[in-house]
Parts: C-alpha cells; sequence; structure tokens
C-alpha cells in the first residue's frame, strides 16, 4: 500500500504532467520510449518507488526543478499550462501553396499519423513549431507572427512560444 508521501510525490507528477497537456502514452512518446507509460503511472499512483536519480531526470524532462516535484515544504510557484498551438486548417487551405504549402504538408502529415481528419482545426506541439521554423528558415517566435498574421494560428500562440 502506498504511503501517504508516495501519493502526494505521485499527485505532483501528475499535475505538472497534465499542466504540460501530455498523456502518459504522450510522456512515452515525446521521451521516445525513455519513460514507460506503464512507469510513469505507477510513479504517479505512489505503487512504485522513484529513485532521487529518476526524480532528477523526470524534472529535467518536463522542464521544473526537482522542488516543483517534491510535496510539502514551502508552496511550489503555480504552473501554468501551456497554451495550445492550433492551426486553422480552413484558412490554410485558403492560402496560396507557395506561401503556406510547408505547412499544409506537415499538417497533412500529422493527420495521416493522427488519424485526425475533422478538417476544421489541428493541435501541434511546440516541437512542431520548432521544426517547422527550421523548414520556414525563421525563429519559433518570428513564425509564430507569421501564422499569426496569416489567421492560421490564433494571437494566443504568442504564450506558447514565450514558454520555449
Amino acid at each position: 500500500m502506498p504511503s501517504d508521501y508516495a501519493k502526494s510525490l505521485g499527485a505532483r507528477l501528475r499535475a505538472i504532467r497534465t499542466q504540460q497537456g501530455l498523456s502518459l502514452h504522450g510522456v512515452e512518446e515525446k521521451s521516445r520510449g525513455r519513460w514507460k507509460a506503464v512507469v510513469v503511472g505507477s510513479y504517479e499512483r505512489g505503487d512504485r518507488a522513484v529513485t532521487v536519480q529518476k526524480l532528477a531526470e523526470l524534472a529535467d524532462f518536463y522542464g521544473v526543478p526537482v522542488s516543483e516535484l517534491l510535496p510539502g515544504g514551502t508552496a511550489p510557484s503555480p504552473l501554468l499550462p501551456t497554451p495550445k498551438l492550433v492551426i486553422d486548417l480552413e484558412r490554410l487551405g485558403q492560402l496560396p501553396k507557395d506561401k503556406a504549402g510547408p505547412l499544409a504538408r506537415y499538417a497533412q502529415t500529422i493527420q495521416s499519423q493522427r488519424g485526425d481528419y475533422n478538417g476544421k482545426v489541428l493541435s501541434i506541439r511546440q516541437e512542431d513549431l520548432r521544426s517547422l521554423a527550421v523548414i520556414y528558415d525563421r525563429s519559433p517566435a518570428e513564425l509564430t507572427e507569421e501564422f499569426i498574421a496569416w489567421g492560421v494560428l490564433d494571437a494566443e500562440a504568442r504564450r506558447a512560444v514565450e514558454s520555449f
């Protein structure tokens, strides 16, 4: 039976993961298999003890100080969820191919991988924006501003870039 401390630590781990918009499977995917969904889930439930080394590695993976993961003591600083980057696919379809072709192809690839063909919007990750910035030869902030100007990203996307 998990101790109260293990449950509290697990709750902190779960809160930080969900604030970052990640499912357990998403953690496994983003970490390229380094963090297995079943293992992270067992840490979060308090069913499995996490070593100090693993805790430090998880904190690094989530991009937070180890102290944010530890229960008790001083109240941790609030973590705001990372804003979503949502591509307006209908608007994207109205743009000239020479301008938006790379973004359209990238979006189609993501839709194909996810089997997500609703045709209206597509959520992308910060890593996707970084990749697109390389393709467009711009910084993520510059590209975000361009996509906002095109009408394919909402102005709220600026907050996502600030958290890089």
